[in-house]
């Protein structure tokens, strides 16, 4: 018992240090218990597929094919989380990630003590280190990448410009950690040495990540607050033709009959309200400021946006279309909503 305990304690450790990173507890204990739970059962697909291998594949093909066959299925579950847009800032992506390698850990921990011959404590911890390291390091590279591209996907819609620079470090980091478990399982030497180079390569291209989305994030918000902000105070002065999007507003005017413009306009004005509040909301994280909301701040959040789902309702398909331009939500901002919402429900349940 002392043996499993010791095991699957490095794994305990990492889960709870990533999930500290999320000082505003944005993703529930739920969410990441069910994503070790997704991890535990793609250990099991793996184990199930690897004994049907065993019998055709030599030990050097084995050694290149199952790192990549685990990290593939590894990375299922994020593939549904980013199609569904759930993955979008940093934060989110390393704790997913780190959830669901740190469930695969846990059962390969498990079989080694099971399947594997006696081992000294010391071994056994070194072990679960290691084994948790490698798939939690390479699941959160992975889903850092699934990351990147969502971002990349919804320029491509918008028609915004893409850099070269952003294209290739969703590459890399959808190749790194294939790369990586590859060679940690194909090349045998000094445990310790393999370990502090594994644990540097992994830190290193974390701390790069976080860095690079670093300017990704203030891209996002240069891009997106100034023109927000000047076109709320255009709303709020009566002057609604001086910015670009007013421009816009008023071109399409005559579309509507006056009842349903006074409409639009609340409609747009309710979603950059609540835009501007969520990415300045996010500003405050990004810097380690954890103020709580005020409780007049949760109740005008959370009536804005009921609010605004009525009005997006009322408004009828036709002219959502219309001011989809004006209104439309990229991934980075529909999650700074999300949490900011998150963030008010929580605090209206305290």
């Amino acid at each position: 018992m002392i043996s499993y305990i010791a095991a699957l304690l490095p794994v305990a450790i990492y889960i709870l240090v990533v999930y500290e990173l999320d000082s505003f507890s944005l993703l529930s204990i739920k969410k990441i218990l069910l994503l070790v739970g997704c991890g535990i059962v793609a250990a099991l697909v793996c184990y199930g597929l690897f004994w049907v291998l065993d019998g055709f594949l030599s030990e050097r093909v084995s050694e290149i094919l199952y790192p990549l066959l685990e990290e593939l299925i590894k990375a299922l579950p994020l593939l549904v989380l980013a199609h569904k847009k759930r993955i979008v800032f940093f934060i989110d992506s390393v704790i997913c990630g780190a959830a669901v390698g740190g469930g695969f850990s846990i059962l390969e921990n498990i079989f080694y003590l099971v399947l594997g011959g006696p081992m000294g404590m010391g071994t056994v911890l070194f072990r679960g280190l290691e084994v948790a390291l490698i798939h939690m390091g390479c699941t959160a590279l992975m889903s850092a990448s699934f990351m990147f591209i969502v971002r990349l996907e919804e320029r491509a819609k918008g028609h915004l410009s893409i850099k070269r620079a952003d294209i290739a470090m969703a590459v890399l980091l959808l190749l790194a950690p294939v790369v990586i478990h590859v060679l940690h399982n194909s090349l045998h030497f000094n445990p310790f040495i393999q370990f502090f180079f594994l644990f540097s390569a992994m830190a290193g291209l974390l701390v790069w990540t976080y860095q690079y989305d670093g300017d990704m994030i203030h891209r996002w918000l240069d891009r997106g607050l100034d023109k927000q902000v000047s076109l709320l105070q255009s709303i709020k002065e009566g002057q609604l033709g001086e910015t670009k999007t007013g421009e816009f507003l008023m071109s399409v005017k005559e579309k509507f009959p006056p009842e349903v413009f006074f409409d639009v306009i609340c409609f747009v004005q309710l979603n950059v309200e609540l835009s501007v509040a969520a990415k300045s909301r996010f500003m405050m994280r990004e810097a380690g400021i954890s103020l709580p909301l005020e409780k007049e701040q949760v109740e005008t959040y959370l009536s804005q946006f009921e609010e605004f789902k009525i009005l997006e309702k009322g408004l009828g398909k036709s002219a959502r279309m219309t001011i989809a331009p004006v209104v439309k939500f990229y991934p980075a901002d529909r999650k700074a909503l999300e949490d900011l919402l998150a963030e008010c429900r929580a605090a209206q349940h305290q």
